[in-house]
């Protein structure tokens, strides 16, 4: 062996070193990325949307959008227009993509199962947000962020038996109920005829779907209005709907929020102006402002890390006077 040998072994054995500890090298590293590279991953959502069928809904995509702006998520969206056909093949696209986490607000709330389950063998957590799924099988995803459907309707319900207990008479409604299936028209339903059910004098002459569209609430309580001769109350499953039965209570030439009560869900801007100017006489809030709190729970799901089965967002009514108050401050 020369004497250079020894001096050659040890430069090349130093070298090695400072590659394998220090990562000198411009080339990157093969192996698993972990630690703060890890953190530092931007987490990818895949976010499936029901449609823009109403204010409120406007107003959830944009929450969602601009909280994953804000927390450095990077969102694919995708609307549904409505149709949960367009829902279910977003979410497979989703899982195709390898995205780290899907979040989505069903249009109804059955047929869910195999897609969901889909994602769940691809290792993909999903987190509902605003609607929930009928599924029995609540392993197909972590949690559901979103209001308290069942609660709005008894909300709007006792609203109404407060505003009639002293009246013996009897007390007509018509509903117009939210997009058949649905999570939102199902609870709202089933929680105000829970409450008004108790006294008889509350009678529902005529209840039918206005796919929480303004257009659709006009039609059909142009439709309530002629099939019905007299109206004592309008219970609307949300805003939207709300506004366009009063452009058709108007077009009849009766007198909103007098002539017939209205009472409606959302809280969105428009219909909290109706309020205030007397044409609605009570709104139940429902928040679309859930992006900060699904980008939280996204995040969390993501590492690894438990979360609630649950997240309910706190809400609140209002009547007119209060409408007038929160106009000016109100975001939506």
């Amino acid at each position: 062996m020369s004497k250079r040998a020894p001096l050659l072994i040890l430069a090349g054995a130093l070298a090695l070193t400072m590659t394998a500890c220090g990562q000198t090298s411009s080339e990157p590293s093969t192996g698993a990325v972990t630690g703060g590279a890890a953190a530092d991953k931007k987490i990818v959502m895949g976010f499936s949307q029901v449609g823009a069928e109403s204010g409120w809904r406007t107003a959830n995509t944009k929450s969602v959008q601009e909280a994953a702006e804000k927390a450095g998520i990077q969102l694919k969206f995708s609307d549904a227009q409505q149709k949960q056909q367009n829902q279910i093949k977003a979410l497979r696209s989703f899982v195709q993509q390898r995205v780290d986490v899907i979040a989505f607000s069903p249009v109804v709330e059955s047929g869910w199962d195999t897609v969901l389950k889909e994602a769940k063998n691809a290792n993909i957590p999903v987190i509902l947000t605003d609607r929930a799924v009928d599924s029995a099988d609540t392993s197909l995803y972590k949690t559901f962020l979103g209001s308290d459907f069942v609660e709005e309707g008894k909300k709007a319900g006792q609203w109404l038996v407060e505003e009639y207990k002293d009246s013996k008479d009897p007390v007509t409604i018509v509903e117009l109920q939210g997009t058949t299936g649905s999570a939102p028209a199902n609870d709202r339903k089933a929680g105000f005829a829970e409450v008004i059910g108790a006294d008889s004098k509350f009678k529902i002459a005529a209840s039918q779907t206005g796919d929480f569209t303004r257009a659709k609430g006009k039609e059909v309580m142009d439709a309530f209005l002629k099939s019905t001769p007299k109206i004592d109350v309008l219970f609307a499953h949300n805003d939207d709907m709300g506004l366009g039965a009063i452009e058709a209570i108007e077009g009849a030439g009766k007198v909103p929020g007098k002539d017939i009560k209205i009472i409606t869900i959302d809280a969105v801007k428009d219909g909290m102006q109706a309020l205030a100017d007397g044409k609605i006489n009570y709104i139940v809030e429902c928040s679309p402002l859930l992006g900060p709190q699904l980008m939280d729970l996204a995040g969390k799901v993501v590492k690894g890390e438990q979360v609630p089965a649950r997240v309910v967002t706190e809400e609140t009514t209002f009547t007119q006077e209060q409408a007038k108050e929160a106009l000016p401050s109100r975001q939506y």
